[in-house]
């Protein structure tokens, strides 16, 4: 066997190569971790008079609550007026009063993203002059805090435990049945389901106060409760529990009924009803992670979220397979050593899940990243490069287990050849009516009519056996005597140099494979790294027209674009002058992400005031040069807060629609 593992080694090898190249690849769009893009007035403008609304822009659409839009004055009072109100896609927006006076206002946000995680944030804006405020917007992270920590805990705690339900139970009914029988076996498996169940548990009690105050004092809210119940990742919540009571059925069965079958027939049977089972439960658990989190929005997220399980369950086969074959290798007794067949079996498992797990990892990647710069200039892209050298350090120990395990493989059915030896010619020896020596006590058959009770020949005589008392210390010293044949046994086969080898590179395994779930876990909380960067272009972009329509008057918009197909990247920039009543001149520019002008086959434009039900006025530009559309006599009818909507299109199907608001008039 040892002989077949470097050319899988090396077809391994290239494989992580290639997901690690296909992860630096382009990616189309996709949105998850909702992102602010947009914002009027916008971050540091200085506007004359006082506006009517505050509105925000998100990647995504967000759940709301009363206060997720705060608008404070100078001395920290709220001056909003109302709830918070979607008013077009993704664009919410909170009324002001009316006649606010000159200052610094602040303007805090509390949202729900649709992969179920918390944004929150704050900026600022003035009116008339800049001025002192009492507001602070630092520290606005919802991760701060006791709750926040709490959450992350145990969002770790729950992959954990699905980790070691699922995979410990992959591994007794695919690698080891013998193992249903096995006392730490089933330990092991069984705590994997209460660490889910509980941590599910708690992130049900948890989630009102994480996502609103991140108060102590409010975890255990009931009317926060009610709402969170009504919620996606509530509702995901709320199914795991309902599996987990079909996991621990599952798991009952695994470890009772099934141990004691006794027949083959039945035993197989009774294998295969629990092997699709025990795939239905494991695929629903992983789904209730998939339908609430990053995989469930943006892009293709009907091959995502089964992607995704898929990654879940490979994961909890190597991973869970792994934590129980090192409590067998360390835990099991001596007369039930994982076997040849058992260490053989999971090594193929263990290679098929890697292998799944390149190709689903690479594919959710490619829907996260986006680019090179994505990769390396945020958060999720560093995070995501720990991930992959983990992953390559976990595969490098594998490849050393897997030669202690072709050794071993060729050990143990010698090893336990030697123990039946022993216990055959032991039991002939016991049998033979010779003295045998117990502990330091001998036992003698002093004749052939003293072995047993022959009640034909003797009717009515007592038993030649010995006494009451020196056969209970018999008996003792027989159990003394099997205690230390079974410790002698044990130590004989720890010390077999491909065993120790093996649970010392399985220990290695399982520790890499701890920290490797805490970066997964905090990988999953992050802002993925294509959302981080549009928007920072979104804040940069809003900056520069503020700053534009300062100097000049005019309306500037730029709005960052990617329509997913080559070479779909951009920046269009719309520029309306003298953005009034009445007449316009409007110009449009393409340019790419380094800022040289280039060519699409087609730009749109159109306006839309829906607070009066106007529109859209749509508009097509002239081609003028390289990267730059004119139209004149623009008309906008009514000054209001406009929605700018420009499609560009960059091939025959590759297009794309990004919007904005703007002050007209």
């Amino acid at each position: 066997m040892t002989q077949t593992i470097a050319p899988r080694v090396r077809t391994l090898v290239l494989l992580l190569l290639a997901a690690a190249c296909a992860l630096l690849a382009g990616a189309g769009p996709a949105s998850a971790h909702a992102a602010v893009t947009g914002s009027d007035p916008g971050q540091g403008a200085v506007v004359d008079k006082a506006p009517a609304r505050i509105t925000l822009t998100f990647s995504e659409q967000v759940a709301l609550s009363d206060d997720s839009l705060r608008v404070l004055d100078p001395e920290g009072k709220r001056v909003d007026t109302a709830k918070p109100a979607n008013v077009s896609g993704t664009t919410y927006a909170v009324p002001l009063h009316s006649g606010l006076p000159d200052g610094t206002y602040t303007v805090a946000y509390q949202v729900v993203s649709a992969d179920s995680h918390p944004v929150a944030g704050a900026y600022t804006f003035s009116i008339g002059a800049p001025s002192k405020t009492s507001v602070s917007v630092s520290g606005q992270s919802t991760d701060d805090g006791v709750v926040g920590w709490l959450y992350g805990f145990g969002r770790y705690v729950s992959y954990a435990g699905f980790i070691v339900m699922a995979g410990g139970a992959a591994f007794v009914l695919a690698c080891w049945r013998r193992g249903s029988g096995v006392r730490p076996v089933q330990r092991f498996v069984v705590s994997g389901w209460v660490a889910l169940t509980a941590s599910t548990l708690a992130l049900l009690l948890l989630r009102g106060s994480f996502t609103g105050s991140g108060k102590v004092s409010d975890i255990f809210d009931l009317s926060l409760l009610g709402q969170v119940l009504q919620t996606k990742s509530g509702a995901a919540l709320v199914s795991r529990l309902l599996l987990l009571a079909a996991a621990a059925l599952f798991i009952a069965v695994l470890f009772g009924a099934y141990d004691k079958r006794e027949d083959a027939e039945e035993k197989r049977d009774l294998t295969f009803g629990l092997s699709i089972g025990g795939v239905v439960v494991a695929a629903g658990l992983a789904a209730s992670w998939a339908m609430s989190e990053h995989a469930s929005v943006g892009l293709q997220a009907g091959i995502a979220m089964p992607v995704d399980v898929l990654h879940l369950l490979a994961v909890a086969a190597w991973l869970g397979g792994l934590g129980a074959l090192l409590v067998a290798l360390y835990r099991a007794p001596a007369d039930t050593p994982v076997d040849a067949p058992a260490v053989r079996r999971f090594s193929q498992v263990a290679f098929g899940s890697v292998l799944a797990l390149i190709a689903t990892g690479t594919y959710q990647s490619w829907r996260q990243l986006g680019s090179w710069s994505a990769f390396t200039d945020t958060r999720y892209g560093r995070l995501l490069l720990a991930k992959i050298a983990l992953v390559v350090v976990l595969v490098g120990v594998a490849w050393i287990s897997r030669r202690w395990t072709g050794r071993l493989a060729e050990t143990v059915p010698a090893e336990a050849s030697a123990v039946r030896e022993k216990e055959r010619v032991g039991a002939r020896a016991d049998g033979g009516g010779e003295t045998a020596d117990v502990g330091n006590a001998d036992v003698s058959a002093e004749g052939e009519g003293d072995t047993g009770l022959d009640t034909d020949e003797q009717p009515g005589t007592e038993s030649a056996g010995p006494e009451p008392a020196d056969s209970e210390r018999a008996a003792q010293l027989a159990r003394q005597q099997a205690a230390r044949d079974a410790a002698q046994r044990k130590r004989m086969r720890d010390a077999d140099p491909d065993r120790f080898g093996l649970r010392r590179s399985v220990l290695a395994e399982a520790g890499i494979a701890v920290v490797l779930l805490a970066v997964t876990t905090v990988l999953t909380q992050t802002e993925p790294g294509r959302t981080e960067q549009e928007a920072k272009a979104a804040t940069a972009a809003s900056a520069a027209s503020s700053a534009d329509a300062g100097a000049s008057g005019a309306l500037t918009l730029n709005m960052p674009f990617d329509t997913g197909g080559e070479d779909g990247k951009g920046i269009v920039t719309i520029d309306v002058d003298p953005a009034r009543v009445g007449g316009n001149e409007m110009h449009v520019y393409v340019e790419r992400p380094n800022g040289r002008a280039f060519d699409i086959p087609e730009v749109k434009v159109e306006f839309t005031l829906k607070a009066k039900d106007i529109g859209p006025l749509p508009v097509v530009p002239d081609h003028i040069a390289t990267g730059h559309w004119s139209a004149n006599g623009v008309q906008i009818p009514m000054a209001g807060d406009w929605q700018v909507d420009v499609t560009v299109r960059t091939s025959d199907i590759d297009e794309v629609t990004v919007s904005k608001n703007a002050q007209i008039g």
